[in-house]
C-alpha cells in the first residue's frame, strides 16, 4: 500500500479527529529523514483536496469534517451547486457563500444546513482548483479605467484591465484577458489582455470567442503532429494481422453522420441458424497506434474528448490518425476491437467474445441512408438489406428490454445550423431522430455494458461511466410542477428510473411531452467518470463504461488498453495505469462538460443571429415556461426559445399562477398555460446577453 493510500485510511478509520502532521508520520512509522518529503507529500494531498487542514494545522479527510469537494455550477440567478466528487446530492450555495469562486471551479464546501428531503446547503470555504486561466469577453474604457465584460453570464463580476495590460485593445473589441488575479468577493478580477480577437458581428469571431472562452486547444503540439503522421505513413499489415481474428469477408458497415470523418465503429451480422443471431460490434484499435505516455496520448489526455462546433471540429486525435489510419473507411484494412455477440430473437444474449481484430468496411452508410434501405427508397443489394433489417429486429427487442428494467427514453428536438461560407447562418434545420439513430444506439449500449461487466466480474481497475439517482429536493420541485396538470410522481422516483420512464411514457404525444422529457432531464445529475463502479441511474445499468468512441473520447481508449491487456493478453494491469484511473475520471469529466457547454453555446449563438435576421417575423411556438415577468416560447423548427415579457401582453392584466403554470387575465380571462400553442412575433435580439425578446401576435 502506497504512503498515500496509508493517510487516508488513518484519517477515514483510524483516527477519530484531526491529527498533526508530526501524530501522522508517528502513527505510519515515518522515519525522521523523510520526515521532509513526508510533509511534501501532505501538501499535495491538501492542494488535491484529498486532505483538509483544519485549525491548528490538523489534517483531516473533508468527510469526517462536514466538508465536500467538488465542483461549482453557477445558475444565471447567481447561486450554485457544487456537485460531489463522489457522487453524492450536489450542495446548493447560495450567492452570498461563493466566496470568490466561479464557474467550474473544484472547490472545498462547508455543510452548514440540511433538511430531510432537500439538498444540503453549504458555503465554499476555499477553490482548489480554477476551471479557467483566461476570460473572453468585451473590452471597454471609461476614461482611465478599462475592464472586461465576461461572456460567460455566470461570472458576476468585470475584470479590471491596467493601464499597462491592454495590448493594443480597443474599446469594443471582443478580447481575451488572462486573469493575473482572481480577488475575492469584495474584490474585482485583475487581468491582462493577451489577444484581440476582433470587432463583435465580423465573420468567425463569434465561435473564435467560444473556442477561448472554454479554453479549447486548437493546435496539436509538434511532437504529437510528428507521431501522427509518422504513424499514418504505415498501414496494418504482415504479422500484427495474422494475430487478429479476421472479419475482412464479413459484410461489415458503418452508419454514421452524413458528414463525419471519424468512423470509431462497423457492425456486422450473420444468421447462425433461424433464430440466432452473430453481431459483430467493431471499434477502431486505437490503443495498437497511441502508446500511454506518448506526446500524442498526453495531448490526447488533456483535450479529454473531440469537440463539434457549429462550423469545425476540433478533433482530439490528430487528423491522420482521427479522419485516416485509425477511422473505419471503406475498402480499407483497419484494426479493431470487436465484441462478438450471439443473438436470440428477443435480443437475449447467449454468448460473448472479444477479439482482436481486422475488418474492411464494404460500405460507410448515412444514417439517412441506412434509414432509406430498410424502407426500400435506397436501391442495395439483398445483402446489405436484410443485414440492416435484422439489426433493425434486433435493435427494437434490445430496446424493450433495456426500458423494462428502467432505462430512461428521451426523445428531445435538436438543431442543425446550416451556414454559408463566411458563417453566417441561413438555415437551422430540426434533426429528425430515426430507426437507424436508435439502432447504432442499442448495439453501442450493448457493447459497452459487456465490456464493464466483464470487468467487472474480474474486479480489474477500470474506467466505468456512471450515473447517480437524482437528488431528492430536484425531485420535489419535479414533483410539484407534474402536480399542476394532474400528474402524481411516485415518492420512490429518486431511487427508480422506472417510475421516470412510466412518466414519460404517459405524456408521450401529448402537449406537454417535450417540456416534461425537458424538465426530467434537467432534474437528472450529470453522468461522469469514475475508478468506482456506481449503477448508472439513467440507463439502469449496475455496471457501465465507454468502450465504443476511441477515436473522440479518451476514457474510451483507456478502456481499450485495460481490455488487451486483461482480457486478449491474460496480464495484470499495470499498477502506473490503475493508480491514475481517478485522476483521468476526474479530466475526462471536466472536458466533456467544456466540449458540451461549447457545443450548445456556438449552436445558441448562431441561432441568435438567424433570428436578427427575422426581425418582425412572425413564428408558431409552445409555451415553455411560463414566470411572473413573462412567458418563455420554443419557436417550431428553429428550436430558438425567447421572452414573451408581461409587459408585451397589452390586452390585459395578467396575474401569475404558480401551481396551474399560467399567466390569467384579470379582465377577460384568458389562459396563457404551459404547453399551449401562441404565435409569436421577434421583437428584438441581444446576441451579448443571449436573449431573444417575442412579443404576442393578437
Amino acid at each position: 500500500m502506497t504512503l498515500k493510500k496509508q493517510v487516508l485510511e488513518l484519517l477515514r478509520e483510524k483516527s477519530d479527529r484531526p491529527l498533526k502532521a508530526k501524530d501522522i508520520a508517528q502513527k505510519l512509522g515515518v522515519s525522521q529523514g523523510d520526515y521532509q518529503s513526508f510533509k511534501k507529500l501532505l501538501r499535495e494531498m491538501e492542494e488535491s483536496g484529498e486532505i483538509y487542514r483544519a485549525r491548528k494545522r490538523r489534517y483531516a479527510v473533508p468527510e469526517r469534517i462536514n466538508l465536500v469537494v467538488g465542483r461549482l455550477q453557477v445558475t444565471r440567478g447567481g447561486h450554485g451547486f457544487v456537485v460531489p466528487d463522489d457522487g453524492k446530492d450536489d450542495v446548493f450555495i447560495p450567492t452570498t457563500e461563493l466566496g470568490g469562486a466561479y464557474e467550474g471551479d473544484r472547490v472545498v464546501t462547508r455543510i452548514e444546513r440540511r433538511r430531510p428531503g432537500r439538498n444540503p446547503e453549504g458555503s465554499i470555504v476555499k477553490v482548489l482548483e480554477r476551471a479557467r486561466s483566461q476570460v473572453v469577453g468585451a473590452y471597454h474604457r471609461s476614461g482611465r479605467a478599462a475592464f472586461l465584460v465576461p461572456s460567460d453570464l455566470t461570472m458576476r463580476r468585470d475584470v479590471v484591465i491596467p493601464q499597462d495590460a491592454e495590448s493594443g485593445a480597443r474599446d469594443g473589441d471582443m478580447a481575451v484577458a488572462r486573469i493575473v488575479d482572481w480577488g475575492s468577493e469584495q474584490q474585482d478580477p485583475v487581468g491582462e489582455i493577451i489577444e484581440v480577437l476582433g470587432r463583435p458581428g465580423e465573420p468567425g469571431v463569434d465561435v473564435l470567442a467560444i473556442v477561448h472562452d472554454h479554453e479549447l486547444a486548437t493546435e496539436f503540439p509538434p511532437e504529437a503532429v510528428r507521431q501522427a503522421e509518422e504513424l499514418a505513413r504505415g498501414r496494418p499489415g504482415g504479422e500484427e494481422l495474422q494475430q487478429r481474428k479476421d472479419f475482412r469477408d464479413v459484410l461489415t458497415f458503418t452508419i454514421d453522420p452524413a458528414d463525419a470523418k471519424d468512423h470509431d465503429d462497423a457492425l456486422s451480422i450473420e444468421r447462425v441458424s433461424d433464430d440466432r443471431y452473430r453481431v459483430g460490434i467493431h471499434i477502431a484499435d486505437v490503443s495498437h497506434y497511441v502508446e500511454e505516455r506518448s506526446a500524442l496520448d498526453l495531448e490526447a489526455l488533456n483535450r479529454g474528448t473531440s469537440v463539434y462546433l457549429v462550423d469545425r471540429v476540433i478533433p482530439m486525435l490528430p487528423e491522420p490518425l482521427s479522419a485516416d489510419l485509425c477511422s473505419l473507411r471503406p475498402g480499407e484494412d483497419r484494426l479493431t476491437l470487436s465484441v462478438v455477440l450471439e443473438l436470440d430473437g428477443t435480443g437475449e444474449v447467449l454468448s460473448e467474445r472479444i477479439h482482436g481484430a481486422v475488418i474492411r468496411s464494404q460500405r460507410a452508410l448515412s444514417y439517412e441512408e441506412a434509414q432509406g434501405v430498410i424502407d426500400g427508397d435506397v436501391e442495395a443489394d439483398s445483402g446489405l438489406r436484410d443485414a440492416l433489417r435484422h439489426l433493425r429486429d434486433l435493435s427494437r427487442q434490445l430496446g424493450r428490454r433495456r426500458k423494462r428494467r428502467g432505462g430512461l427514453d428521451f426523445d428531445l428536438p435538436e438543431a442543425r445550423v446550416i451556414m454559408n461560407t463566411a458563417g453566417e447562418p441561413t438555415q437551422i434545420q430540426q434533426l429528425l431522430r430515426l430507426e437507424t439513430h436508435r439502432l447504432i444506439e442499442e448495439f453501442m449500449l450493448l457493447a459497452n455494458e459487456t465490456i464493464a461487466r466483464r470487468a467487472n466480474r474480474k474486479k480489474l481497475p477500470f474506467l466505468y461511466r456512471v450515473h447517480a439517482a437524482p437528488d431528492p429536493d430536484r425531485m420535489e420541485k419535479l414533483r410539484e410542477f407534474l402536480s399542476g396538470f394532474g400528474l402524481k410522481l411516485p415518492k420512490n422516483a429518486h431511487r427508480s428510473s422506472r417510475a421516470l420512464q412510466k412518466l414519460l411514457d404517459h405524456v408521450e404525444g401529448s402537449p406537454i411531452e417535450s417540456i416534461v422529457s425537458t424538465l426530467v432531464l434537467r432534474s437528472m445529475k450529470q453522468a461522469r467518470y469514475s475508478a468506482e463502479r456506481e449503477d448508472h441511474f439513467g440507463l439502469g445499468s449496475h455496471a457501465y463504461t465507454h468502450f465504443t468512441s476511441p477515436i473522440r473520447r479518451y476514457p474510451d481508449l483507456v478502456v481499450h488498453r485495460i481490455v488487451r491487456t486483461a482480457f486478449l493478453e491474460g496480464r495484470r494491469v499495470p499498477e502506473s495505469t490503475a493508480e491514475h484511473l481517478g485522476s483521468v475520471a476526474q479530466q475526462a469529466s471536466t472536458r466533456e462538460r467544456q466540449a458540451i457547454d461549447a457545443e450548445r453555446d456556438s449552436v445558441e449563438l448562431k441561432k441568435l443571429e438567424y433570428m436578427e435576421r427575422h426581425l418582425g417575423d412572425e413564428f408558431e411556438g409552445t409555451i415553455s415556461g411560463v414566470k411572473p415577468f413573462g412567458l418563455f416560447v420554443l419557436l417550431d423548427d428553429v428550436l430558438a426559445e425567447g421572452l414573451v415579457h408581461v409587459s408585451r401582453l397589452e390586452d390585459d392584466y395578467y396575474h401569475y399562477l404558480e401551481v396551474e403554470h399560467a399567466l390569467v387575465g384579470e379582465s377577460r380571462g384568458r389562459w396563457l398555460r404551459l404547453g399551449d400553442r401562441i404565435q409569436v412575433r421577434v421583437e428584438g435580439v441581444d446576441r451579448e446577453a443571449r436573449e431573444l425578446d417575442l412579443g404576442p401576435v393578437d
